[in-house]
């Protein structure tokens, strides 16, 4: 798959964590049957949101102020003095991105103001434009293929492209910085830590925050070798305290082996692995996690989860479906399946806390060392 090279800085702004949002289409968790128009052209708003997004739509309406800008104002803002732009500016407007006046002007809808728009504190655009427009997207159209045939590219295979790894790093990473500080002020207690160990950690977000949170607190980020590269450009834009004690560890987490001493960290953290792995790679890594830790010591679980009835909720069960473009022999996850590993690798199986996180999207599963 080919990505745009030359990309710009992503931002360093702040992402509002989708515990906070609520946008999951009421199609989807309410009423007894599908709305099968909704799901098949479902599509053609995401590409619209992404263009809108690429051609700088929402910034430069925001930027006309109160009363907004006219299609014609437009056309000149971004360049393309065509009837086209019109067609994107209604598709927007039809699907509540844009509102239109009655005398032809064009403002954003709450929404897209406070999460569209570069200057907004809430801004994610750089996230949906970037991994979700102009990589999962195109994936996805492989998703029949991957189901017959079985066949898929590898994260590892994926990420070896330096282009792929450096924007997906970059466009990840202030979602996770912003996930980070919510698991870190709302939901787990960090206590007097010392060692971390953040594996397949991208970016290095999670371990910036709990650093930044925990005076002392060392980590050390396992990554692939190109997303390292990428991960070390963020630390420098952390402050000295926090450079100087998180470091990568080129390493692809799937490896049975991992350049660690045994008993040696209080929390193991594996965001976004365990669905990015193939299934049978699962309980080793959790073996792995559980050698690693001292007596006491944590293992976190965060990622995409069904809830156990698999039934839904939708956007975690349509993430997990989205994996199997680059992960075809994984698991779609829930509580049970992986509690059930973590017991099978020494952890009590009994003692493990589910805990909700991204709303409708993810969890994270707390286990315990003895």
């Amino acid at each position: 798959m080919g990505v745009t090279s030359g990309l710009p800085r992503v931002q360093s702004v702040a992402f509002a964590p989708a515990a906070t949002r609520h946008f999951s289409r009421t199609s989807w968790e309410e009423g007894s049957d599908v709305d099968l128009d909704s799901v098949a052209y479902g599509f053609m708003a995401s590409q619209a949101l992404f263009s809108g997004l690429e051609l700088g739509l929402f910034d430069k309406i925001a930027a006309g102020g109160e009363k907004g800008l006219t299609a014609q104002e437009l056309w000149e803002a971004v360049g393309i003095k065509a009837p086209r732009v019109t067609t994107l500016l209604t598709a927007l407007t039809a699907v509540k991105c844009l509102r239109r006046s009655s005398d032809g002007y064009y403002t954003l809808s709450p929404n897209t103001a406070r999460f569209m728009v570069s200057s907004s504190k809430n801004y994610y655009g750089d996230y949906l434009q970037y991994q979700i427009g102009r990589q999962f997207y195109h994936r996805m159209g492989a998703l029949p293929d991957v189901m017959t045939t079985g066949k898929a590219p590898s994260y590892a295979s994926w990420f070896s492209d330096p282009e792929v790894a450096k924007t997906y790093t970059q466009a990840q990473h202030n979602g996770s910085m912003a996930t980070a500080k919510y698991l870190v002020k709302k939901k787990l207690e960090l206590g007097g830590i010392t060692d971390m160990l953040d594996v397949g950690g991208g970016s290095g977000a999670f371990s910036y925050v709990f650093t930044d949170a925990t005076p002392g607190l060392k980590s050390t980020v396992l990554e692939l070798p190109e997303v390292c590269r990428t991960g070390e450009s963020i630390k420098t834009q952390q402050s000295q305290d926090v450079q100087d004690r998180v470091r990568f560890v080129e390493l692809d987490a799937t490896s049975p082996d991992w350049p660690v001493s045994d008993a040696s960290f209080d929390i193991v953290l594996m965001s976004y692995i365990s669905g990015s792995v193939p299934e049978g790679v699962i309980l080793p890594l959790y073996k792995n996690a559980f050698k690693a830790l001292r007596p006491g010591g944590r293992l976190l679980v965060h990622d995409f989860m069904v809830d156990d009835s698999l039934a839904g909720p939708a956007l975690g069960a349509l993430w997990g479906l989205q994996h199997v473009t680059v992960n075809a022999s994984g698991l779609g996850l829930c509580p049970a399946e992986i509690i059930s590993r973590m017991s099978l690798a020494g952890f009590d199986g009994s003692k493990c806390e589910t805990v909700e996180m991204i709303h409708g999207m993810t969890k994270l599963i707390v286990a315990h060392k003895s």
